[in-house]
């Protein structure tokens, strides 16, 4: 009798998966995303009505997927309404740099996420290049709140220093050395800039300070030759916000 009723639950359970894949099939859906593993059983049905399976473990990147293919995630397997069923030009399986990668286009409407692989010869030239791209997703973001750009390469700051140094010779007492030293403060971005490119510091700031007290106030440092040069005609600029 227990072999017979396990026989009949077998059978059931069968059913029951078959059935629960066949309505995600009559939906219209080709792919099933799951956030955890799916059994053999599912699988074989899976194949059987041509779907194909896909596992996301990570909770942030199959958020991203939702959001590219426009559907809704569904806390259990069902029949999915239409509004839940999202929409993508191609899926498939390709290599990358020795990894299999899945990769999911929206050509036709526009992907509202992107995906960029940074490839290098050391984990350093990547981390770079990771910083690089974070830095630029993150300004193209601020830009889109504030759109304000100020004179990059340290020359809005060689001009609040020495607006904020002028400003301090306007005071008497105590307070004038403390407005001086903020005044100097601002002066370790050019310093860091100089140093890290291997110039002179000190001479660096002399002539930022010489071109902004003649009123030219966009000159800045350029790295290359190591000089000093009005950034706005070289394209370099920082956020306002920032």
């Amino acid at each position: 009798m227990l072999k017979l009723e396990l026989e009949n639950y077998s059978k059931t359970e069968e059913a029951k998966v078959e059935e629960l894949i066949k309505a995600v099939a009559d939906s219209g859906a080709k792919v099933i995303v799951s956030g955890a593993a799916v059994g053999e059983m599912a699988l074989h049905f899976c194949e059987r009505y041509k779907l194909m399976v896909l596992k996301i473990s990570s909770k942030f990147e199959l958020r991203r997927f939702c959001r590219t293919t426009g559907s809704v995630a569904m806390l259990k397997l069902c029949q999915p309404k239409p509004d839940d069923l999202g929409y993508i030009d191609s899926v498939s399986v390709e290599e990358i740099g020795g990894a299999r990668v899945t990769i999911v286009k929206n050509e036709v409407d526009g992907n509202s996420v992107a995906t960029v692989v940074l490839r290098g010869s050391t984990d350093s030239i990547l981390d770079d290049l990771e910083r690089a791209v974070d830095d630029g997703v993150n300004t193209y973001k601020a830009m889109c709140r504030d759109s304000r750009i100020v004179p990059g390469a340290a020359a809005t700051e060689i001009e609040l220093a020495k607006r904020v140094k002028d400003f301090s010779f306007q005071e008497t007492g105590l307070d004038q050395y403390a407005i001086a030293k903020f005044a100097e403060s601002f002066e370790m971005i050019p310093r860091t800039l100089a140093e890290n490119a291997g110039l002179n510091a000190m001479e660096i700031i002399s002539s930022l300070y010489a071109e902004h007290a003649s009123g030219n106030t966009k000159v800045g440092i350029d790295l290359e030759p190591g000089v000093c040069k009005d950034v706005s005609t070289m394209r370099v600029w920082d956020l306002h916000v920032t």
